[in-house]
């Protein structure tokens, strides 16, 4: 069973590749070593030579046991623009004197047409030591591939799964908006952020440049000075407001809201945040969401809001609600919506208090929505910024390239980290599911395996080994087999690229599929990652051939 990606032939078929979002990701977006690397392969006549790269990390992150893929559509991207410009080898000629015309006539040659990339499906559920792309092809276009994948895939797999573990922490049911661009690390970690948040979960964002590139919602409220340029009721420049549908006269809304001031003897609120509150409610009568901490949250600003709800529902407008924006969120939550209940009863407004947003702001993080859930809370709705979009708390992933085949040999990468020790080998990845329906674990085969045994079936008795320590294995059986890794550049682009919106989809159908146990915020149970006897073998035979031998004495 594919697990997603057609393959097709590539090359051939024309696809819709849009060029990289960013317009820095070209060929000279790497570590200079990447091109110093490819001369002395040029040199030496190796450049030609076909090699296979993984590209994988070794630890999930922010303390969990998942990662969510993501950046593919940027690298196939990436790869379907590769080309060096003029400007690009003038400048090299000046950073490499010792380096031969035809090296530079070899780089300005080179495109993607004799690489393949094998990845899982964008939105995927991935686990260490697992390649989420595997690079096939002649060993100096690849190697110059490196640094340029690993930034593309590093910061979106991160954010994307930090959005991830923010969407399990409120469940399915309450919003997320990311509001991170002004906190963000330059502009395109701005964009960036906003697109890969919305991939592991989140629903919109207030990045109007993120909205129009890739057709996410966009939202947001009003700030704090927008309120602070009011000081009386006579700043308004106008005293009405639209009708519901229209076509009819504008209505006086200053004079209903200062009749419900009177009735409910409200005259001590702000004034100044009362005038702005009808001014915002003027320009949005459809879409009213006012911030109410400027001055008091509960003296102040949610009487403020009640009173210009309180016209609008009069004069058939509907205002959406209020935010939150510093405070004891979960207290002022529970507290407003107590006074949306008491005006509904009072005034007869019919689910006035249900229909009201509460929108919960102020360097809100993953812990943060798990301690709110414990304390208790009325919010719908929660903008999250700095803490999604720079992931505080973890702020790299940690993808690595390691070289796993050379000239049809494998290869593999010692260390005195044992779990630095690379899998060698053209690898191919299956899940396996049991008989509940959820994955149980991911299995690593040599190609070679596939090509002289075939795929594994269901039901059929699969041993896995742990890549590092021999002593762990078990026998799966499974239910149902998926294959994970499907070609998605053969010397051409195979596919179309799927929308933001499918990815997103297939983040959250993956999330669900696993069990809670894998998940859950706090001690989560490791996902096995696991090898094939052969595999495992061939891993280990290499790492005693490549092991140099200390002599003591």
């Amino acid at each position: 069973e594919a697990g997603g990606g057609g393959e097709r032939a590539g090359g051939g078929a024309a696809f819709n590749i849009p060029p990289p979002t960013c317009h820095l990701v070209n060929p000279l977006l790497t570590d200079m070593y990447q091109i110093s690397m490819c001369y002395a392969y040029f040199r030496s006549k190796r450049h030609l030579t076909h090699a296979v790269f993984d590209l994988f990390f070794r630890k999930n992150p922010f303390g969990g046991e998942y990662t969510i893929f993501a950046g593919l559509s940027e690298v196939i991207s990436f790869l379907n623009a590769y080309k060096f410009t003029d400007t690009h080898i003038d400048y090299l000629k000046k950073q490499m004197p010792e380096a031969s015309e035809e090296f530079f006539e070899y780089l300005r040659s080179l495109d993607c047409s004799q690489v393949t990339v094998h990845a899982f499906k964008e939105g995927s559920v991935v686990f260490p030591r697992e390649p989420l792309l595997r690079v096939e092809g002649p060993i100096g276009i690849c190697q110059l591939l490196e640094t340029t994948l690993l930034c593309i895939v590093n910061f979106a797999s991160l954010v994307a799964t930090n959005a991830a573990r923010m969407r399990l922490a409120v469940g399915p049911n309450k919003t997320l908006l990311e509001f991170g661009l002004r906190r963000s690390q330059g502009p395109d970690g701005g964009v960036s952020a906003s697109r890969y948040s919305y991939v592991g979960g989140f629903d919109g964002t207030s990045n109007a440049l993120a909205g129009m590139l890739f057709g996410m919602k966009v939202g947001g409220t009003h700030a704090h000075s927008f309120v602070q340029s009011f000081s009386c009721i006579e700043d308004l420049t106008s005293r009405e407001i639209e009708s519901p549908d229209g076509t009819g006269p504008p209505i006086d809304i200053v004079s209903i809201v200062l009749k419900y001031r009177a009735q409910l003897n409200w005259a001590h609120t702000n004034t100044g945040e009362l005038a702005a509150f009808i001014a915002y409610a003027q320009a949005f009568p459809s879409a009213f969401l006012a911030l109410v901490d400027t001055y008091d949250t509960l003296v102040s600003g949610i009487p403020n809001f009640i009173l210009c709800a309180l016209a609008m529902y009069e004069i058939g407008h509907k205002p959406l609600g209020i935010r939150l924006d510093s405070g004891d969120l979960a207290y002022l939550s529970q507290e407003a919506r107590k006074m949306f209940r008491a005006i509904e009863e009072r005034f007869q407004i019919p689910r006035m208090a249900s229909s009201l947003k509460i929108v919960a702001s102020n360097d809100i993080g993953e812990e943060t929505l798990y301690s709110l859930n414990q304390q208790g809370h009325s919010i719908d709705t929660f903008g999250i910024g700095t803490n999604l979009v720079t992931c505080q708390d973890q702020p790299a992933l940690g993808c690595v390239y390691k070289l796993v085949e050379f000239d049809s040999n494998p290869r593999i990468k010692l260390s005195q980290e044992i779990k630095k020790v690379s899998i060698p080998g053209k690898k191919v990845l299956f899940r396996l599911h049991g008989r509940a329906g959820f994955p149980l674990v991911d299995l690593m085969l040599t190609e070679e395996e596939i090509h002289k045994y075939g795929e594994p079936r269901a039901g059929q008795r699969l041993t896995c080994r742990h890549p590092l320590d021999p002593t762990q294995r078990v026998v799966c059986v499974p239910a149902r087999v998926v294959r994970l890794l499907q070609k998605y550049w053969d010397k051409g682009p195979t596919c179309e690229p799927e929308s933001i919106a499918e990815v997103r989809s297939a983040a959250l159908r993956e999330l669900n599929s696993l069990r809670h146990d894998h998940v859950r915020f706090l001690n989560p149970t490791p996902y096995k990652v696991s090898l094939s006897e052969h595999l495992f073998e061939t891993m280990h035979a290499l790492w005693k051939q490549e092991a140099p031998i200390a002599e003591l004495s």
